[in-house]
């Protein structure tokens, strides 16, 4: 697989973009977007949770997170 290099503050914009992203899936019109991405995407086998642990999971690729939200707390 070839390796693609970004900008520190490219990356930082997208993981910026993508916790945006994640965040926004959690709020208040959960449901909604919940609806709304089932009949974007027409099958249930893949739904608003496993769409934001592939955002998280980009983010920590990305290198800038800890994988807190993939992994949970880090142990102590």
């Amino acid at each position: 697989m070839p390796k693609i290099c970004l900008e520190l503050s490219d990356a930082v914009e997208l993981a910026e973009i993508l916790t945006l992203l994640t965040d926004w899936l959690a709020g208040t019109q959960k449901q909604l977007l919940a609806d709304s991405l089932t009949a974007f995407v027409r099958h249930t086998a893949y739904n608003v949770d496993e769409l934001r642990t592939d955002l998280h999971r980009f983010v920590f690729l990305l290198d800038l997170s800890d994988g807190q939200q993939l992994f949970g707390e880090a142990p102590a």
